[in-house]
This record gives C-alpha cells, structure tokens and sequence, in this order.
C-alpha cells in the first residue's frame, strides 16, 4: 500500500475502504506498533485514583478502599499522587486520557480548591470520561460527588467542647480557597454567633507545622478548646499547646477530623470525627461503574454523616 493509504488509515481520513482500514490495523499490530488512541477501540480497564498527598494517612485508607472495590469489578487502579516536582493534575489527566482510561476518582486536589484551574474537568466533561469526585468539591463541574458532611462534623465536635465546658473555642482549617475548610468555617460561625467573630478561625497549610503554627495564635487569645480540620493539623495543636507549657487535655482540649491510623496510639490519644471510609469507597466505586457501564449519573453530592470518637484529647474545662 502506499504511504498515503496508510496515513489515511492512521489519522482516520475518510477515503479507504474498510477491507484495507482492517489490513492495515492488522499490520500494526502484528509488527508490534502501537495504534495511535483514537484507533485502539473500547476503553482500557484503567481507572486512575488522583490524590494531592499521600503524608495524610487518610488518602492511603481511601486508596485501599477504593482499590480493593475496582479489583472485584475487574478494574485495574492506577495511582496519580501530586508531588513536588511530579506531575501535576491536567498532566496526570492527560496520561489517562492517552491510555484510554475507563474512569477517574479524584480524592480532594483541585477539584476542592476554588482558586484552581479547571479546565482538565472541563476536557474530561467533554469527553465524557466518567468520573467521581471525593469531598466537597467547587460547584457546577458537573460530576457526582460523595463527602463527610462537613456541618455535621463540626456540629459534633463543638457541641462536644461546649458540653464539657468550653466557652473560648477555635477553629483550625485550611486554606481559604478549600472548599471542606469554607464549609466548616461557615458552620462554625453559625454555632459560635458574635463570640466568634472572625477572631477564633486560622487557615493555614494542611501539615503538622501548619497546625503548630495555626495553634499558638489562637492560644494568644485564650482559647480552651481547638477543633481542627484533619488528625495532622490536631497533632499540630498538641504540639502547641505543650511549646506553651500547657498540657491536653488539662488545660487544652482538641478535636482532630479523620481518625486516621494511629490516633488512638497518639499521646493522648486523639478525639476526633471520623469520615466513613468505608461506606464512601464502596459509594464511589459504585457510581463509577454505573457511569462505565451507560448509565447517566446525576452530579448529585452524597453526604454521609461522620461519628465523633472521643477519646483523651479533650477534657472539661477549669
């Protein structure tokens, strides 16, 4: 055949009868090429799990839920963590999209950050990629959704502080464009009215040093008790507190967000509100291979409600 049929063939130009399109495919295939994307047929059994970190160990637990739950459907789960000097998101997107990827979860990212681009949702809305998004996410993406009702946790957690005593209690979360940390501070102004006012909510980076740092200031304006938006930023505060010669839950009490691994091993061993991993995974693989196999998704959001662990971290207050 001449170059000209095969080109046709390759970038799918209209002019070839379809006995040669299939000679020529064949060719490839028996050579050892590989058939450029828009000519490889139905979708590869590839579903990519994008994480922004893996420090925080409540992305492993989900990664392990949600792995288990693709490999019984027959799936393969494809890891993408954003790292330093890694890939970013829209380029971990592109590679799936490549490979003919069957669907993605992502597990907080971009798709939480106000701030962010979008448009690699945008690209994957327009191919019709099935997807599933983790945690409250910015509005009209147009994907469903499956998060731990952030109003609830917080409602748990300061009714808590209030019911052992504390009057002066602060709020640490993330950044200001995130929107779980947004959902909590909403809340958290609503419980706490005028006695809030601004001055008990820190943002800061989602880290142990974060916590630290969010912590010592508010301990400057005399809080007693510190919600904080995940276990790290809750060690964070520990920390803190102890820095200041002050002990938890004697003169501090706090409250993590996740209960993650370990916290019941911390010292002491965290009060926190724990996310239903569990539940969640199984919930989203679910939508996921409902939208794989033809069925039209709703970008409705699943709230599931979280559960207070009280544990030594919190005690009344003097």
């Amino acid at each position: 055949m001449s170059e000209a049929t095969v080109s046709r063939v390759l970038n799918g130009k209209p002019g070839v009868s379809a006995a040669t399109r299939d000679n020529v495919l064949t060719a490839l295939d028996v050579l050892g090429y590989e058939r450029p994307t828009q000519l490889r047929g139905d979708r590869a059994r590839l579903v990519g799990l994008v994480l922004p970190e893996l420090q925080n160990p409540i992305f492993p637990a989900l990664a392990e839920v949600v792995s288990g739950a693709l490999v019984q459907l027959g799936f393969t789960p494809v890891l993408c963590n954003r790292t330093a000097g890694g890939l970013s998101e829209p380029e971990y997107v592109n590679l799936l999209l490549d490979q003919q990827a069957s669907g993605v979860i992502f597990a907080g990212g971009m798709c939480a950050e106000a701030d962010a681009s979008h448009d690699h949702y945008r690209l994957l809305r327009k191919r019709g990629m099935p997807v599933v998004l983790v945690n409250a996410a910015v509005a009209d993406l147009g994907f469903p959704a499956v998060a731990t009702d952030d109003a609830v946790a917080v409602e748990q957690a300061y009714g808590h502080l209030r019911s052992l005593g504390h009057e002066r209690i602060g709020l640490v979360v993330g950044p200001a464009d995130h929107m779980p940390s947004r959902r909590k501070v909403a809340t958290f102004e609503r419980l706490a009215g005028a006695a809030a006012d601004g001055e008990f909510v820190e943002r800061t980076l989602f880290s142990l040093e974060g916590g630290q740092a969010a912590t010592s200031r508010l301990l400057r304006r005399g809080v007693t008790g510190v919600i904080c938006g995940s276990d790290p930023l809750a060690l964070g505060a520990v920390k803190a507190v102890r820095r200041q010669g002050k002990r938890v839950p004697e003169d501090v009490s706090v409250v993590g967000f996740d209960d993650s691994a370990f916290m019941s091993c911390a010292d002491p061993p965290l009060t926190t509100v724990r996310q239903p991993i569990d539940a969640m995974g199984r919930a989203v693989v679910t939508l996921l291979a409902a939208q794989i196999d033809g069925s039209q998704a709703a970008d409705d959001e699943l709230l599931f409600e979280p559960e207070l662990v009280v544990r030594g971290s919190t005690g009344p207050a003097r």
